[in-house]
């Protein structure tokens, strides 16, 4: 069993052939757009809604890009947002402004969630490369025209998943694919936080409920290690006394030939963010990363790996993560061309497909 499924197969997986597999693979990075070294990457942000929005902060103190603009629609949002030190001395504008920016490369579409598909859309089809928010809709159909006209453009379609490049994450990459841990059989993942009466209620207009919110940034791991799941089971419950309707305790059990994953997420356990972590059992090993927002990892082995890892289990300090650093440089990277990404269009099809799969949603509307 390959420890982290290899792209073809995924495409395979996702019953794409022909022109479909040719359209979803991996982002071109020969694109007519490079830079040198010392031209700055014009980026400016839809949105100010997203619980995220504020990862702008990353682009603003990187040598890397220049934000050129903000655009928010909604009156009250951007009154609320234009008082904030993180927005002084961004020029605001209409999107069709924004988009006509002279030399404007990327686009960070931080709208509200039932917004970010139709914004992206949009930039995608104005040649923007964009980085969305999570989790990606509630509409697989338009996700994948907005990949697929991503692809046929050339145009990166980056994630906001948060843990991508977490050096926990990071290091467990490189573990499964030197193959240290063996044949992966056991993932298990929790990704659970208080949520709060105000946004609980904000939360509950989408059926998906706290699955929906933050699952996507585990699943996104998960799937990344095995792959389609042959079976999706959501166990999804409201067991809070409050009326709001929020689905606030879900469980997903994803099937594999060989292996079993859990995503356990709720909206109620009192220091979630501490006892967030993900957890890979393999035949040669078991990685444990806890908490993921300030990760460590609990490594026990089989055999020696390597020159720094030996057999038995060990404590491995990580360095600080502050999120989002790494996404905007790895943005960087791939728009001058010196890697493609390392999340092709299918996966991050197949991510939201399971997403949707789990939180009980269609696939077709």
């Amino acid at each position: 069993m390959n420890p982290i499924i290899s792209r073809r197969e995924m495409l395979k997986e996702l019953g794409i052939a022909g022109a479909g597999m040719a359209m979803l693979t991996d982002f071109v990075s020969a694109q007519e757009f490079r830079t040198t070294s010392s031209r700055r990457i014009k980026i400016g942000q839809i949105g100010v809604g997203h619980a995220h929005a504020s990862k702008l902060a990353v682009y603003r103190a990187s040598p890397e890009y220049e934000v050129v603009g903000i655009c928010e629609p909604n009156e009250t949002l951007r009154n609320s947002a234009s008082g904030q030190t993180l927005y002084q001395g961004l020029p605001w504008m209409t999107q069709e402004q924004l988009l006509n920016v002279p030399g404007l490369h990327a686009v960070l579409v931080e709208t509200e969630v039932r917004h970010l598909l139709d914004v992206a859309e949009v930039c995608v089809r104005a040649g923007k490369h964009v980085h969305i928010d999570k989790p990606a809709g509630e509409s697989l159909p338009q996700f994948r025209r907005i990949l697929d006209m991503a692809a046929r453009k050339k145009l990166l379609v980056q994630m906001g998943y948060m843990y991508r490049y977490n050096p926990g994450i990071v290091m467990l990459r490189e573990f499964l694919e030197r193959g240290w841990l063996g044949d992966v059989f056991e993932v298990h993942t929790v990704m659970s936080k208080v949520v709060g009466a105000d946004d609980r209620n904000g939360l509950a207009a989408y059926r998906g409920g706290i699955l929906f919110e933050l699952g996507g940034h585990v699943l996104d791991t998960v799937i990344r290690i095995l792959g389609q799941p042959k079976k999706v089971q959501g166990c999804n419950q409201h067991v809070s006394e409050r009326k709001d309707g929020l689905l606030d305790n879900m469980l997903t059990v994803l099937q594999y030939p060989k292996a079993l994953a859990t995503v356990k997420v709720s909206a109620m356990e009192v220091e979630g963010f501490e006892r967030r972590h993900l957890v890979v059992c393999g035949t040669e090993g078991t990685f444990h990363i806890q908490p993921l927002d300030n990760p460590s990892v609990r490594l026990s082995l089989s055999k020696d790996r390597g020159e720094r890892y030996r057999r038995g289990t060990q404590q491995v300090a990580l360095p600080k993560y502050q999120r989002y650093v790494g996404d905007a440089a790895d943005m960087a990277k791939i728009l001058r061309g010196e890697k493609s990404s390392d999340f092709p269009y299918a996966h991050d099809l197949l991510v939201q497909t399971t997403l949707l799969q789990a939180c009980g949603l269609s696939l077709h509307r």
